[in-house]
């Protein structure tokens, strides 16, 4: 078993930053083969951001946050990163960090979810 705190959301204006984190404890994060950020906005289904593989570091985003969103981990402190730069209000969602044994992008496929952390981009 694993337990993810999502931290680092809040309210921002268009073209700004946040960096969201999540903490793992319990199994190291290295049992899992991908870390993944994924958000749900009102109304909408829960959909894919960034994720990384926990031993390359290799990442994928959404085409909808690359080059704005960068995806990183620190395995010694068994902690995923998101920073969000260029933010725009249709980034607006809550936030979900999960982990998977799978190579995966796909939500079904990620066995331990964060409660999550609302991130809201005002225009």
């Amino acid at each position: 078993q694993v337990q993810l705190v999502e931290s680092g959301g809040g309210l921002v204006q268009t073209g700004g930053s946040l960096r969201l984190s999540c903490a793992a404890s319990g199994r190291t994060v290295s049992t899992y083969a991908m870390g993944g950020w994924f958000r749900q906005a009102p109304g909408k289904e829960r959909e894919f951001v960034a994720a990384t593989t926990w031993n390359t570091g290799s990442t994928y985003y959404a085409g909808s946050v690359r080059g704005r969103f960068t995806i990183s981990r620190d395995n010694a402190k068994n902690t995923v990163y998101l920073q969000m730069d260029s933010l725009k209000p249709e980034d607006t969602a809550v936030y979900y960090c999960a982990a998977t044994y799978a190579r995966s992008l796909r939500p079904s496929d990620y066995n331990y979810w964060g409660q999550g952390t609302q991130v809201t981009v005002s225009s």
